[in-house]
């Protein structure tokens, strides 16, 4: 659980660094040598990956030994990412908290339980279906980085500004922190999170601005919407077979176990090398779930030397993920996530036997 501001400040610098300098060349690229844009577009991609991963490690205030340190990297890595890092940190804490309870929390990608399931039409289930289906991610992840954040500082501030109105007309001397701290939004539940929505949406919107006037509008969407959307649908991708997988525990409320939600509710994916760098070493999830206090950069010596104690988690490869977006369904009676395959075959066991 050491944290090192060594160790930290060079991982910071070996990130923006390089991407930064190929966001450069991407740029140069684009007007000498298009079709050598590819391969510099995939590895902004990757370097886009390890910035959000070391956001979420200031998230768990382990990246750096200082709070402060943190949450100013934080939000610097959250505007290169565009999302506002407090918010989504205080989201991601709920999900440690009650991962393997579906009833508190149904991950990213929003799933019901098979009875909820099997009350829809089978044209719902199709959409259903089709909504969690992996190429999906790429639409998804655009939404995800480039919209969803703006999206909710409007809505956030079209709910806000009535609400202030009306404070105002019946109490003319609260001041607008009090109103602000009064006020109960869906989009954020503190006025600091307010205020990182609002400022990080500020410091997109200007990156946007002054590079739309650099380099040029086409030229930077050219570049930043698929870096944005791939790179969006990556870690969407890694966090998703990290909860999602053959097995997986899902429990109800009752009964839940933290511990299982920890070791059986999530699984260590198995990269090359060089994968395992560009995503911190997320793959050792299992240990990273038991403490999160744990900085990327010890958590592979601690997954070795606590293997012991881990070798009841699931461990997944690369070929396995694509099979790991099968299982969207919970099974509240089995305490486990299944496919809508075995939901259906089920049901039509149970329809014969009724018959």
């Amino acid at each position: 659980m050491a944290s090192s501001n060594r160790l930290a400040s060079w991982q910071i610098l070996n990130t923006l660094v390089p991407y930064g300098l190929l966001w450069w060349l991407a740029l140069e690229l684009l007007q000498r040598s298009p079709w050598l844009l590819l391969p510099v577009i995939a590895l902004q991609v990757l370097f886009l990956a390890r910035c959000f991963s070391l956001m979420h490690d200031c998230g768990h205030h382990s990246l750096f030994r200082n709070r402060r340190a943190n949450r100013w990297c934080g939000f610097l890595l959250g505007v290169v990412s565009g999302i506002p890092q407090l918010p989504w940190s205080r989201g991601h804490e709920y999900h440690h908290r009650h991962n393997g309870d579906w009833e508190k929390y149904q991950g990213p990608s929003a799933l019901v339980s098979t009875e909820a399931f099997a009350r829809l039409n089978p044209s719902q289930q199709r959409q259903y279906g089709w909504l969690r289906h992996p190429l999906m991610l790429f639409p998804g992840g655009f939404f995800y980085l480039v919209i969803k954040p703006r999206l909710a500082l409007l809505l956030g501030l079209a709910a806000l500004l009535p609400y202030t109105i009306r404070s105002l007309q019946e109490s003319p001397d609260r001041s607008f922190q009090e109103i602000l701290a009064s006020h109960h939004s869906r989009h954020w539940y503190s006025p600091e999170e307010f205020h990182d929505l609002l400022f990080n949406n500020l410091a997109v919107l200007a990156l946007w601005t002054a590079m739309g006037a650099t380099v040029g509008a086409a030229a930077f969407w050219t570049i930043y919407t698929p870096v944005m959307t791939c790179g969006a649908a990556i870690f969407i991708c890694i966090f998703f077979v990290q909860h999602n997988f053959p097995g997986s525990y899902a429990h109800t409320t009752e009964g839940w176990n933290a511990m299982a939600g920890a070791l059986e509710g999530t699984s260590d994916l198995e990269l090359p090398a060089v994968l395992n760098w560009f995503s911190a070493d997320i793959g050792c999830h299992a240990i990273h779930h038991l403490c999160a206090a744990i900085p990327n950069y010890r958590l592979r010596a601690c997954n070795q030397r606590n293997a012991d104690r881990l070798q009841g988690v699931k461990r997944l490869k690369l070929s396995d993920i694509p099979g790991c977006f099968n299982y969207i369904l919970w099974d509240p009676s089995l305490g486990r996530l299944t496919t809508m395959a075995s939901q259906r075959s089920r049901a039509n066991q149970v329809g014969a036997a009724g018959a």
